[in-house]
């Protein structure tokens, strides 16, 4: 597991833009596992801004969503199919038809979380799956005590998630309490993981993410087994590290070590 640590949310979201875009650079029809949440709208909109200034172009990409709101169909404002096109898509040149995102609205949610992971499967894998923690540290909506081996499926959303999301919503009775989300064993098969985390709220989900137990209490924790996870946090979310020294020693301002 690689740890980057930069003085503020901006030179972090700076880094995660980075690795988007050297993706696509080198493999213009990569397969993009993409995350939702208040500290990936910076990200979407560097990644527009790059885009209008004809750095990058998204043309040929395909991308996954890690999840959605079941009971939401696509054009509700608080679903994560109108989030993708409001703060990403729709400002870029992508294929609509390639922006895959489970469909919360599907008659037999079980089923459509089975065609979705057949859908990743048969894309050949993710190349690059961006990601967030939540402050229990689950990663998609795999909540704790998920399985580290599961697949696509239904998920119980715990009431602090839901906390976290009422303010999306009218009231906590309207924030859903399921949704279809890609496992953790789904989420450890891309071949590159990154994942972004900001502010003091995230840094005991930090904490247990890099330096606590692999344990299905945070299911975050299971990124320590992928050979390729790269964590970009900010000052605040790794506060709660004790081993920063040794980060910042290793790759002094964010930067890549002699052997990356």
């Amino acid at each position: 597991m690689k740890v980057l640590i930069f003085d503020n949310e901006e030179n972090a979201t700076r880094r995660v833009a980075d690795f988007v875009l050297d993706t696509v650079t080198k493999e213009p029809n990569s397969v993009l596992g993409l995350a939702t949440g208040g500290t990936m709208l910076a990200l979407y909109a560097l990644l527009c801004r790059k885009y209008h200034d004809g750095l990058v172009s998204f043309s040929d990409v395909t991308t996954f969503n890690l999840d959605e709101y079941i009971g939401l169909n696509p054009e509700h404002p608080c679903s994560y199919h109108h989030y993708m096109r409001n703060a990403f898509f729709d400002h870029v040149d992508i294929n609509l038809s390639n922006t895959k995102i489970p469909y919360g609205n599907a008659a037999d949610p079980s089923e459509e979380a089975k065609r979705y992971e057949s859908q990743i499967a048969q894309s050949n894998g993710i190349d690059l799956q961006l990601l967030g923690i939540g402050q229990n540290g689950h990663i998609g909506f795999n909540e704790p005590t998920s399985s580290l081996a599961s697949r696509t499926r239904i998920k119980t959303l715990t009431e602090s998630t839901r906390q976290a999301n009422k303010v999306y919503f009218d009231s906590l009775n309207e924030a859903p309490k399921y949704s279809i989300t890609m496992g953790i064993a789904t989420i450890l098969e891309a071949r590159n993981l990154v994942l972004l985390a900001t502010g003091v709220s995230k840094s005991a989900a930090v904490s247990d993410m890099i330096e606590g137990p692999i344990s299905a209490s945070c299911p975050a924790s299971a990124l320590q087994m992928h050979p390729s996870a790269t964590i970009v946090l900010d000052q605040e979310a790794a506060s709660q590290l004790k081993l920063t020294s040794y980060y910042h020693n290793v790759h002094p301002q964010g930067s890549d070590s002699a052997f990356d």
